[in-house]
């Protein structure tokens, strides 16, 4: 795996870290088709690199899609996004799980991304690159199609224009819709591993393609240090606490942040994150849908967030206000769950006169998320397994060619 951090940085945040009943991580939120500018010398003269990912069910970002944009970012100072219409998506893939207005906001909160094209084809083009004065474009190592099963990179491979960066291991947004669907709890923190697997048959386990194939995500220290900001709070900032389980992180979660942001001039927002036998507790089903390691890295992601304290207890109480210094906590027009013992969570900032309610405008809920994919989920399903045969055809003619190359260098040598 590429991995880009400053020694420096990683010394700052390690050091920086008190330990008090929580674990804490820095943080700062991803699509799709991406581009990125060296500033060279003047930002005239900057050369862009552009990113394209198109994996199935891509519109429904999560820390897998953030990390390729960090792998990108990091080849570069400047990161373009192109972002493909719904009509687009709808002809190669199927329809989007979220409208294009939505995938646009969405990309633009992702903390790598410096801008958003709108529109842009699904098939990457020297023109293409050229439009928006890009050297190359990256994409991850697996292979993206068109729906005539042709490679969408082939012409910027041919012309040397293309880079590839690592695909993170352990997610897919396979794994996720078959989670909503089968309605299994075995990707919570708690759950045995070897159960993991168990609900995945129609959504990639029983298919040979390594890209649409599921494993399970292991967490690591070094993936939160690549995903977190480092940043201590500053003399004049507004430390605000929100809290909750920020699953399945979406436009709705999005439009939140940044209206909290938009409270103080100078905010510094830290997210606690409930642990996943919480979240079950006040919501029940199998939510959540991802576990606390997953939402961990997909909050770190976004750029509205300067932390996130990890398995923060639903209870805001004194000692964590005292902790973090907090000037206001907010909460969105959801349904505030109550604690075990059945009061009030909230208590102690209402008690305090710091607790806000902040009006989105934007009533989107994971709820409504996992309804949009049940309505479709034939579809899904379907085009799941088309996606599945064309990669599996095009991995068995690479092997072809690779073994036809390995005769074809035998027989010389005799």
């Amino acid at each position: 795996m590429f991995i880009f951090i400053l020694p420096s940085e990683v010394s700052h945040f390690l050091q920086s870290q008190q330990i008090h009943q929580f674990f804490c991580a820095r943080c700062i939120n991803s699509n799709i088709n991406i581009m990125l500018q060296y500033h060279v010398q003047s930002r005239e003269k900057r050369k862009t690199i552009r990113l394209t990912d198109c994996r199935q069910f891509y519109d429904m970002v999560h820390y897998g899609h953030s990390n390729q944009l960090r792998q990108a970012k990091a080849m570069g100072d400047y990161l373009i996004v192109g972002v493909h219409t719904d009509s687009e998506i709808a002809k190669h893939k199927g329809p989007p799980v979220f409208t294009q207005e939505e995938r646009y906001k969405m990309v633009r909160a992702i903390k790598w991304v410096d801008e958003v094209a709108q529109g842009a084809p699904y098939v990457t083009t020297l023109e293409t690159l050229d439009k928006y004065n890009c050297d190359f474009c990256v994409h991850g190592d697996d292979i993206t199609l068109t729906v005539d099963g042709k490679d969408t990179y082939e012409e910027v491979k041919k012309s040397g224009r293309y880079r590839e960066c690592k695909r993170t291991q352990g997610v897919s947004t396979t794994d996720l819709v078959g989670r909503m669907l089968l309605m299994t709890k075995a990707h919570h923190s708690n759950i045995d591993s070897s159960d993991y697997q168990q609900h995945t048959d129609n959504f990639g386990k029983k298919g040979h393609s390594p890209w649409t194939g599921v494993s399970q995500f292991l967490q690591t220290s070094q993936k939160i240090i690549q995903f977190a900001s480092g940043q201590e709070p500053q003399p004049g900032d507004t430390i605000i606490y929100v809290a909750g389980a920020f699953d399945l992180f979406h436009i709705g979660h999005v439009d939140f942040l940044e209206a909290v942001y938009k409270l103080a001039e100078k905010p510094y927002i830290i997210v606690g994150l409930h642990f996943d036998q919480e979240v079950n507790r006040y919501k029940g089903k199998n939510y959540p849908i991802m576990n606390v390691h997953e939402r961990t890295l997909s909050v770190l992601a976004c750029r509205y967030v300067s932390e996130v304290v990890i398995g923060a207890p639903i209870a805001v109480t004194k000692d964590l206000l005292d902790h973090f210094k907090v000037d206001l906590v907010c909460h969105g027009k959801t349904e505030i769950y109550p604690d075990k013992d059945g009061s009030d969570p909230h208590a102690e900032p209402r008690r305090k006169g710091i607790l806000r309610t902040v009006d989105s405008g934007n009533s989107l809920t994971t709820d409504a998320i996992v309804q949009r994919i049940i309505k479709n989920r034939l579809l899904f399903e379907a085009r799941n397994q088309k996606k599945e045969a064309k990669e599996i055809a095009v991995i068995q003619a690479l092997k072809r060619q690779e073994e036809e190359k390995t005769k074809e260098r035998a027989q010389a040598v005799m």
